[in-house]
């Protein structure tokens, strides 16, 4: 994953005689694969993302939701925004040609057949589980929700990495995942919440729960690689092989194994996915990143910088000393080291370059 940012220099900056001032330091920079919806789309995007904090507001404060079904939909809810967000591959410019996505459009058209059938197979469970029933045939979860689950989900990633449109614009394969996930979030809302959770980890698990495991996984570990890069998705496949791989290792390294079923039924339960992670993340995390989002909104980031030039500015060594201040200040709203480089380091690292400062002091 790259960022495309329009060049900044000192004209972000207004240097009068006796004053600096900073200007939009809170822009955030584009990746190369993040879409910029307009008008329409725009305002439904937006309101998923209202909907998404309202939610977490609402559960956090006012009606807590059992643990498990409310960290599955804030996993849920990542995923639907991610993939709405993020495309599978980078967009192109208009000097390298027009995009090309005909034909993954059309098989991801063809892949949503199954994605919504495994969607109403998920809530046809959730209506026999209502009627009395105390486990879902394995016939059903094997043939009618399971491989249509992993065959679409596996479908969907695929084409998106080829699949290239306007920037502006959402694409089917994305609709498929979207669909996916809600379908892996529903068929486990439905499980969980029935005895034969107590199951999960052992070889009596339902099979669906495995199936679906696979595919949440998948999913997670696709919007990684959009977001953040390749590099976590390799080491989480790493550790995730080690698994299989236990019987064959020498020495210290090997162990027994488990069996791909049994694994999979753990894997989205407290003891994996829905563990310590993702319950720091839907209780502290989004609550920052709500708030984060505010103070952006609001242009605090203007206001932190030129705090640092009024308090440090005048000193000697004032460059080095608002780059510090600045940088911590930011820091306490993004808190990711890529944005504050980029928004108070866009103006810092020229003003310490001005005054002669090194390479490696300017990065210090």
């Amino acid at each position: 994953m790259t960022l495309e940012r329009h060049s900044k220099d000192f004209s972000d900056v207004e240097v009068g005689e006796n004053h600096v001032l900073a200007h939009d330091v809170d822009e955030e920079p584009v990746e190369t694969n993040r879409r910029l919806f307009v008008g329409g789309m725009m305002k439904f995007v937006s309101l998923l993302a209202i909907a998404y904090s309202s939610f977490h507001l609402y559960s956090l404060n006012i009606a807590p939701l059992e643990t498990w079904s409310f960290r599955i939909v804030h996993i849920a809810g990542t995923l639907v925004l991610g993939f709405v967000l993020f495309a599978g591959a980078r967009f192109v410019s208009s000097e390298e040609g027009p995009a090309r996505h005909r034909w993954t459009t059309w098989i991801g058209a063809i892949a949503l057949i199954p994605a919504f059938y495994v969607l109403y197979q998920a809530f046809s469970f959730w209506q026999m589980v209502r009627n009395g029933a105390m486990r879902i045939p394995v016939e059903l979860e094997t043939w009618h929700f399971g491989w249509p689950l992993l065959a679409a989900t596996s479908t969907g990633i695929v084409i998106s990495w080829f699949h290239q449109r306007e920037r502006s614009r959402f694409s089917v394969p994305d609709l498929v995942l979207i669909v996916c996930s809600v379908a892996v979030a529903t068929y486990f809302l439905v499980v969980y919440n029935t005895p034969m959770r107590m199951s999960t980890g052992t070889s009596f698990a339902p099979i669906g729960i495995s199936f679906a495991a696979v595919a949440g996984t998948a999913l997670i570990m696709e919007l990684t690689r959009r977001v953040a890069g390749l590099a976590l998705v390799v080491i989480g496949l790493i550790f995730l092989l080690y698994v299989f791989a236990g019987p064959y290792l020498p020495g210290f390294l090997g162990y027994p194994g488990l069996s791909v079923q049994r694994f999979f039924s753990q894997v989205y339960t407290d003891a994996g996915i829905l563990g310590p992670t993702t319950a720091v993340s839907s209780t502290y995390i989004i609550l920052f990143i709500i708030f984060a989002a505010f103070l952006q909104s609001s242009k605090v980031g203007d206001y932190f910088v030129n705090f640092a030039f009024a308090v440090a500015g005048r000193s000697r060594g004032g460059p080095a000393k608002v780059a510090i201040f600045a940088s911590g200040l930011m820091g306490m709203i993004n808190g990711t080291s890529a944005g504050n480089v980029v928004s108070t380091g866009s103006l810092t690292i020229p003003l310490m370059k001005k005054v002669g400062y090194s390479k490696k002091g300017r990065g210090h």
